[in-house]
């Protein structure tokens, strides 16, 4: 985890998170809460038998909900905040898909700042992927203590 204390270090930045599974409760957890149960992602036999990835595959939501796990591993903010604020996304991808028991971690450039604005350039990567499973321009607002 890299400590930030001061915004001239944000200048430049790019942090790793460590590494997460994301394993088939996990997927049949987040498929429960949404209810988004299609079979690509919570019947593991007809995903072996009929899926072009020849297993479940995680929710692409289920992997930009995962961001801010992997932001908080990856980044320790201590610039005086109350609060970050999560403002939204400009532009959220899914290039390849997270099959189940994929190793994930989040890369997190700061692509720009705007007063206590940060606009974070995001890759959601696998452990021996050859392509992204998400791709995110992510934006926080940095609540000043009063």
């Amino acid at each position: 985890m890299m400590r930030i204390d001061s915004y001239e270090q944000l200048n430049g930045l790019t942090a790793a998170s460590d590494w997460i599974t994301i394993d088939q409760k996990m997927i049949d957890q987040f498929a429960s809460v949404t209810g988004d149960e299609q079979w690509i992602h919570v019947d593991p036999a007809r995903a072996r038998a009929e899926s072009p990835f020849g297993a479940t595959i995680a929710h692409g939501f289920l992997t930009l909900s995962l961001l801010s796990r992997l932001a908080f591993n990856a980044i320790d903010l201590q610039l005086g905040q109350s609060a970050i604020i999560n403002y939204g996304l400009n532009k959220v991808r899914f290039p390849a898909p997270a099959k189940v028991d994929a190793r994930i971690r989040g890369l997190f450039t700061l692509k720009e700042r705007s007063g206590d604005q940060l606009v974070w350039s995001v890759t959601v990567e696998t452990e021996g992927g050859a392509k992204p499973v998400c791709v995110a321009e992510w934006v926080w607002l940095i609540q000043s203590a009063r």
